[in-house]
């Protein structure tokens, strides 16, 4: 069995169901699953070869869930790109992972120019190449494709970190989209009644959600519009029971104007990822939607759902700075840096291993070397786990910042500020934020002679990086903070910017 069978199967049993319910109408299980076959099709018309790559750069639509399905129905290995980032990030992806079709929104056709890989466009065709449309129309009625893959098999690149070098593209093998698929619907006790909210991109931790739902028969609620009030719009009034989305939305959610709880009248889970949640601000989310928030906590290595917390974990308060306890077909500890596990109530490293642990960074094996060994996945987070089974993360020993739900790394950031002729140096680092999580942050050293304000180095950002990676504030120093062998003291310049006003 592949991840894919969980569809069939549904299919099979609910054809009548309605898988999609999208702004330009429903679509059932057994359509679904025709268009499914029908483009899994044409995708093998126009590349036989199993294991083959297919990016897919689109917004939220019923084009992208199905173009998805068909990926993963033909053997293929998903490459998703996020149209909210910029074109050399994107090409960068492209470039290294060489998928042999691109399927794009005709808005993404800029971001994409001159990459490599045969155009199928979601939409209309802006410059030559079919559509999904078209593809649909000509291969109607193609049988249920087969393929022989193993566990290990690749399922999808998804790409964590990277700087000015390549980027880590994580190969997500069948055996961690299994386990991320059992887990979800043990976890959240999905069934043929809930109705999955889109209100986060699919390619991000959306995706996560799309094969469990879909697996019980339950229907994925596309939103009409973009925003909190969109998200809103589709609880009150299209029967929304679940959604995953970082906190940051969830707090837009409680601020729209005239909001209330009423206007999630089926809601019974509320899945929070992506970013922290203060413990005030938990207190105020559950006193705003009652008892059904939930959170987990994974990484792309380990997608989605290492461990989890339910509903009924955020009874005692006790528990609300933990990510839950570990869920099915992982483990996870505490290991010392001699590479000891750690009895409980020690803080170390948090490492993991079993079916949800990647197989490893797609054509870097000296990275995947060095996160995976002997079998333990090694996070870079920090914590302890009480005589519970509850996960405690403390900090983070690399230094990513998640801001929004989003991944951003301070070497980017700092290598696009440092091209800035006037920046000497710079140091970027996260601080909490109530409505973020962190917010990016950055404290620079111009060159003496030189001049800058914090607008101009913002912009000079956003246009490399685009508007999640931006720091929010940039602090102004005549001299930064360093260490007796002149190193910038990154904690110090942090401490700073957590003092001013």
């Amino acid at each position: 069995m592949v991840p894919i069978d969980f569809f069939w199967r549904a299919a099979t049993r609910w054809p009548a169901r309605t898988a999609i319910d999208a702004p330009e109408g429903s679509l059932s299980y057994a359509e679904l699953a025709e268009r499914v076959r029908a483009l899994a099709a044409a995708l093998n018309a126009i590349d036989p070869h199993a294991q083959s790559r297919v990016g897919i750069c689109a917004h939220n639509s019923v084009a992208h869930i199905t173009a998805l399905l068909a990926v993963l129905a033909c053997g293929k290995v998903w490459v998703p790109l996020n149209p909210k980032s910029t074109r050399p990030e994107l090409r960068r992806l492209v470039d290294a992972t060489e998928p042999s079709i691109l399927v794009l929104d005709a808005d993404c056709a800029g971001l994409l120019d001159g990459a490599p890989g045969q155009r199928l466009w979601t939409d209309q065709a802006p410059s030559g190449g079919a559509t999904v449309a078209a593809l649909l129309a000509r291969h109607a009625g193609a049988p249920q494709p087969t393929f022989d893959l193993p566990a290990d098999a690749t399922q999808a690149i998804k790409f964590t970190g990277g700087t000015t070098g390549a980027p880590k593209g994580v190969m997500q093998p069948y055996r961690a989209w299994m386990a991320n698929i059992a887990n979800q619907i043990h976890c959240w006790g999905f069934t043929e009644d809930d109705r999955y909210v889109l209100a986060a991109p699919v390619t991000h931790g959306t995706s996560t959600y799309l094969l469990p739902i879909l697996a019980q028969g339950g229907c994925h609620v596309l939103l009409e519009g973009s925003g909190a009030a969109a998200v809103r719009e589709a609880f009150r009034t299209r029967g929304g029971t679940v959604a995953f989305m970082p906190p940051t939305l969830i707090y837009m959610l409680m601020a729209q104007p005239g909001a209330s709880r009423a206007n999630f009248p089926k809601l019974r889970r509320l899945i929070y990822g992506g970013a922290p949640m203060p413990p005030e601000k938990i207190r105020e989310v559950r006193a705003f939607f009652g008892p059904v928030l939930a959170t987990t906590y994974g990484q792309t290595e380990a997608p989605q759902i290492l461990t989890v917390m339910q509903p009924e974990d955020f009874e005692e308060e006790a528990n609300w700075a933990s990510v839950g306890r570990t869920a099915w077909f992982s483990d996870v500890a505490i290991m010392a840096p001699d590479g000891r596990l750690l009895p409980t109530g020690e803080i170390g490293e948090v490492v993991a291993r079993g079916d949800l642990v990647m197989s490893g960074y797609w054509r870097l094996p000296e990275k995947t070397a060095e996160t995976i060994v002997d079998g333990w996945l090694h996070t870079g987070d920090r914590g302890l786990i009480d005589a519970r089974g509850m996960l405690y993360l403390k900090d983070r020993l690399k230094d990513l910042v998640i801001t929004g739900g989003f991944n951003v790394y301070p070497i980017e950031v700092e290598n696009a500020l440092g091209q800035h002729p006037a920046v000497h140096e710079c140091a970027v680092f996260g601080v909490p934020d109530d409505k973020w999580g962190e917010s990016v942050q950055a404290a620079v050293q111009l060159r003496e002679g030189q001049k800058a304000d914090e607008a101009e180095l913002m912009a000079f950002v956003r246009q490399r990086l685009g508007p999640v990676a931006t720091p929010k504030r940039i602090h102004f120093h005549a001299s930064l903070p360093r260490s007796p062998v002149g190193k910038v003291l990154k904690n110090a310049v942090r401490e700073l910017a957590l003092a001013a006003p």
